[in-house]
């Protein structure tokens, strides 16, 4: 049983925008619910500010599609919607064409892990023109949110420098699958770790912590208590130590430390949760050492995020582990990735793709026709640039992208780089092609695509552009397309 399924036991063809479900109704009472379509799955800017974003959520999709079907409960509640005549928004006929509606798409995408960039299509989805539609508003759900914090996760990440950091976002997380999807995300992303015990049971994903405040509290003095925990879990121990007087706290921590150690056992570290972290783990580090417990770790929490842990490393500070709640969970700094579907071509009664555009005022909202693929090239191992182009023109050995917001900025590509296509084949008819990747799998891939970034790029002020354009035959398609667009509104 899949992950979506073991979380919530009923359908989830529902979790879908009413507008889908009218258009699919329109497209089948127009009878031409079988033409097919080609949409594609992509956002207009980086999030946070930054050079780059972490593609994460395809696997859950996945999960979602290979398991589409209206059930009884479902249809049932659709009959019951009026329109403003209060007579039946869908005929009997078309919800019994739903209960008997199997998927039939093919999809290609791009790897969970992988860095991408605006204006690249990370899924594209081809097939009957109802059921592309249908599948718009869960596919952008999963996907959107997931790429959004698992671009933060790689964010924070960076800024620890190769420290560890846990995900402790649960009790702020935006809701029950907001926290799943955000530990399975920043796990992604580069956390080693969880403090969510059901994350841990359905990804696989390690999970951490000790205990609160409140078990400080709960004893008569913070020795007690610390003594207490230790005799409980000796072989899990994190003292909280500022629940009073941090470094009273962190001296009161070393005497236990010093007492596990001489029954056989090892004080892990002590945790931060408030105040000055930069100077108190300097303060508690000496302490530690002093005591002789040079390999427990300082674990810092209390609102972190990219910047105040890049912060604190340039100040110095001798925290080892860092556990990020709030502002992980939540993609603060950013409320949504913005990603859009946008319906690109349609095939013909002679079976030959029609490209579709979307015109805009706003260049940057003006779509991409066509049947699009993103050709990334590197060089030494880096990743130099990208291209998008749409395979029913092809590209070219050496190409030229320009820009789609500014056609005068072009760039060719130098001769005797490598190349790959990204968008792979993940569907076909509705099927399954192959399983999907492991979460560590996954984590590694990311790893290694951010590394091979420019530095430039995964920087958090003013990082570097890295350069994607479309290809130039079909950056010359979509302005042609464009201008006739103008002309009709003319």
């Amino acid at each position: 049983m899949n992950r979506m399924k073991q979380t919530y036991r009923s359908s989830l063809m529902l979790l879908t925008d009413l507008y889908q479900l009218t258009m699919a109704y329109g497209y089948w009472k127009h009878g031409c619910h079988k033409d097919r379509a080609a949409f594609h799955a992509y956002f207009r800017k980086n999030p946070f500010g930054g050079g780059f974003t972490l593609s994460c959520g395809l696997a859950e999709v996945l999960e979602v599609l290979s398991d589409f079907r209206f059930d009884q409960s479902d249809l049932a509640y659709l009959a019951t919607l009026t329109g403003n005549d209060g007579q039946p928004l869908f005929d009997q006929e078309f919800l019994a064409f739903l209960k008997t509606l199997r998927i039939s798409l093919d999809l290609e995408a791009i790897p969970e892990g992988t860095v991408i960039f605006p204006n690249e299509p990370l899924i594209r989805v081809t097939g009957p023109i109802l059921q592309c539609q249908l599948v718009e508003t869960i596919l952008l759900n999963i996907v959107n949110f997931q790429t959004l914090i698992a671009t933060k996760a790689a964010r924070i990440c960076l800024a620890a420098k190769g420290d560890a950091v846990f995900e402790f976002g649960l009790r702020r997380a935006q809701g029950i699958d907001g926290a799943l999807a955000a530990s399975r995300a920043a796990y992604i992303g580069g956390c080693v770790a969880t403090s969510n015990v059901l994350a841990g049971k359905l990804f696989g994903i390690p999970v951490r912590g000790t205990h609160a405040h409140s078990w400080v509290m709960s004893f008569d003095d913070e020795l007690q208590a610390f003594e207490a925990y230790a005799a409980a879990m000796p072989n899990n121990c994190v003292f909280l130590v500022d629940t009073y007087d941090t470094l009273e706290g962190v001296r009161r921590a070393a005497a236990v430390g010093i007492r596990l150690r001489e029954s056989g056992h090892k004080m892990v570290g002590i945790r931060l949760d408030s105040g000055d972290l930069a100077y108190l783990s300097i303060e508690a580090r000496k302490i530690l050492d002093t005591a002789g417990l040079n390999d427990a770790i300082i674990i810092a929490s209390n609102d972190l995020d990219e910047t105040i842990i890049e912060s604190l490393k340039l100040q110095g500070a001798t925290i080892a582990l860092w556990g990020v709640g709030t502002n992980l969970v939540t993609g603060a700094g950013q409320s949504a990735l913005g990603g859009v579907y946008k319906l690109t071509a349609e095939q013909g009664k002679d079976s030959t793709w029609i490209r579709k555009v979307k015109a805009s005022d706003v260049t940057s909202k003006s779509s991409i026709p066509g049947l699009l693929q993103v050709r990334r090239f590197t060089q030494a191992g880096n990743i130099v640039a990208d291209a998008i182009f749409d395979e029913i023109l092809g590209i070219g050995p050496v190409p030229t992208i320009v820009d789609p917001a500014d056609p005068l900025r072009r760039k060719t590509i130098p001769v005797g780089v490598d190349a790959e296509d990204l968008l792979v084949p993940v569907m076909r008819d509705g099927k399954l092609l192959d399983e999907t990747s492991s979460l560590q799998t996954i984590q590694a891939r990311a790893k290694t695509q951010i590394n091979a970034l420019y530095p430039g790029i995964t920087r958090f002020t003013n990082p570097h552009n890295y350069p994607v354009g479309l290809e130039e035959g079909l950056a010359a398609v979509r302005t042609e397309m464009l201008l006739k667009a103008k002309e009709h509104r003319s």
